[in-house]
């Protein structure tokens, strides 16, 4: 390795910790704002480079991402060429496709190397079990979002929409972005308190799913944007990784627990 390099792609003997978080939506509010919080997600990937073994984004890391044949939305360089320079550097990172970046296919896999994931996936850590998916459309109720979800990942209304000119469906994809409710709550710096834990529609989700599941330690989700670590009996637990609007959290695992933490 070139000794000019960084110190902390040097050290793989040290990377025995895998890290997940969940939620940036860059794009929203605005472009600035989006970019303080790129920039500190950088900054997070600098901090845990040189004791990741491997590292999960687990959604909707973009507010707005379509990927036609030959163009892609422009921004984000920052955080691209840094993915980049981690999987160059032998740290495995792997992209779970959220609500927002289920449009995703072969371009951030092309070129930083992500290893894509379209549905959930049960894995094995160590002597842990994890189920690990984005979570939306999980749970009792939501019916109206469950609909819509099944309109954006049919292959034929992905064909139409590549129709559009990019210049439209890009300012189409943004213009309804910015005009959420997520938006407006990224503009004031805050997000909804949401219910108790134990009403969270993950939660249920998790709970009845691990009925038929004994073996799985630990469900990691995101989606809801609320970080919460529950116990769903005496070895499983589902944790909700938050996000970085508000929040800035993450979760780690040692190789022994998981715990939910913080980035400032």
């Amino acid at each position: 390795m070139n000794s000019s390099a960084s110190p902390i792609y040097e050290s793989m003997n040290s990377r025995n910790h895998i890290y997940f978080a969940s939620d940036f939506h860059f794009g929203i509010p605005d472009r600035e704002k989006s970019l303080v919080r790129e920039k500190l997600l950088i900054d997070w990937l600098d901090s845990i480079a040189e004791h990741a073994s491997e590292i999960y984004l687990m959604g909707d890391v973009f507010d707005f991402w379509f990927e036609y044949k030959t163009v892609v939305p422009k921004g984000f360089v920052r955080l691209l060429g840094k993915l980049a320079a981690l999987t160059d550097a032998g740290i495995p990172i792997h992209l779970f496709r959220g609500n927002h970046d289920v449009w995703a296919f072969d371009y951030l896999r092309q070129e930083t190397g992500l290893v894509l994931h379209r549905h959930p996936e049960i894995c094995r850590f160590g002597e842990k079990t994890f189920y690990l998916s984005h979570g939306d459309g999980y749970g009792p109720g939501d019916y109206g979002y469950k609909l819509l979800k099944a309109v954006f990942a049919n292959p034929v209304n992905q064909w139409l929409f590549r129709w559009l000119h990019p210049d439209l469906g890009t300012r189409m994809g943004l213009y309804f972005s910015r005009k959420s409710r997520l938006a407006n709550l990224a503009s004031e710096g805050r997000m909804d308190a949401g219910k108790q834990a134990g009403d969270e529609r993950l939660v249920k989700f998790c709970m009845e799913h691990i009925k038929k599941n004994p073996g799985i330690d630990y469900y990691i989700l995101g989606h809801r944007h609320q970080p919460v670590d529950y116990p769903l009996n005496a070895h499983s637990r589902c944790i909700i990784l938050g996000d970085w609007i508000t929040h800035f959290s993450f979760a780690v695992f040692d190789g022994n627990d998981v715990s939910l933490q913080t980035f400032r």
